[in-house]
C-alpha cells in the first residue's frame, strides 16, 4: 500500500510498450462496485477470493504489466499463479515513505479509522517475508517514479538475460 504499484506500473508498461492492467480496477469492473464497498459489504476474504479469480484470468492474457493489490501476493494460490505465469516485482519502500504516500488519499479500506503508520508497520511485519519471495525486488524510494521504473527495467533485464561469467 503506497509503494507505487499502479503509478510505477503504468509508467513501466509504457516504457516496455506493454498494456497496463490494475487488478483492483479489474475486480471493481467484475463486481460492479468499488474495492471499499466489497470490503465493507462482503469482507476481505470474499474480496481476496474474487481478486484471485480475476488475477488468474488476467494472467491468461498476452504479456502486460499487472499491478496487484498489496494483499494479493499473500494468498498462496495467487502467489503460485503469478510464479507460474509471470515475473513478480516487489516494490519495497520504507514505512515513513509509505505513510506519507497513503496519507494523500482516503480510499484505503485497511486504513479506515486507524493510524496509517501503525497499520503499515504491522502489514510490513506480516507481509515482507512473503513479498521477499518475489522474483525481483526494486526499491521504491522518495524519488521521482521514473527512477523506480528505470530500476525495474534494469532488474528485469538482468533477470531475463543474466550475465554469463567469462571463461
Amino acid at each position: 500500500m503506497g509503494a507505487g504499484k499502479s503509478s510505477v506500473g503504468r509508467r513501466l508498461a509504457h516504457a516496455l510498450g506493454l498494456p497496463f492492467r490494475d487488478a483492483d480496477e479489474e475486480v471493481e469492473r467484475a463486481a460492479g462496485r468499488s474495492v471499499a464497498e466489497i470490503f465493507e459489504d462482503l469482507g476481505e476474504t470474499a474480496f481476496r477470493d474474487g481478486e484471485r479469480r480475476v488475477i488468474a484470468r488476467l494472467l491468461e492474457d498476452p504479456p502486460h504489466v499487472l499491478a496487484t493489490g498489496g494483499g494479493a501476493f499473500m494468498n498462496p494460490e495467487t502467489r503460485q499463479l503469478i510464479a507460474d505465469k509471470a515475473i513478480s516485482i516487489w516494490l519495497r519502500a520504507d514505512i515513513e515513505v509509505l505513510a506519507r504516500r497513503v496519507s494523500r488519499k482516503n480510499d484505503r479500506p485497511l486504513l479506515r479509522g486507524r493510524d496509517a503508520k501503525a497499520v503499515l508497520a504491522e502489514l510490513a511485519r506480516d507481509r515482507h517475508p512473503i513479498y521477499a519471495l518475489a522474483d525481483l525486488t526494486v526499491e521504491s524510494a522518495e524519488s521521482p517514479h521514473h527512477n523506480t521504473v528505470h530500476a525495474a527495467i534494469e532488474a528485469l533485464t538482468a533477470h531475463l538475460r543474466p550475465e554469463v561469467p567469462p571463461s
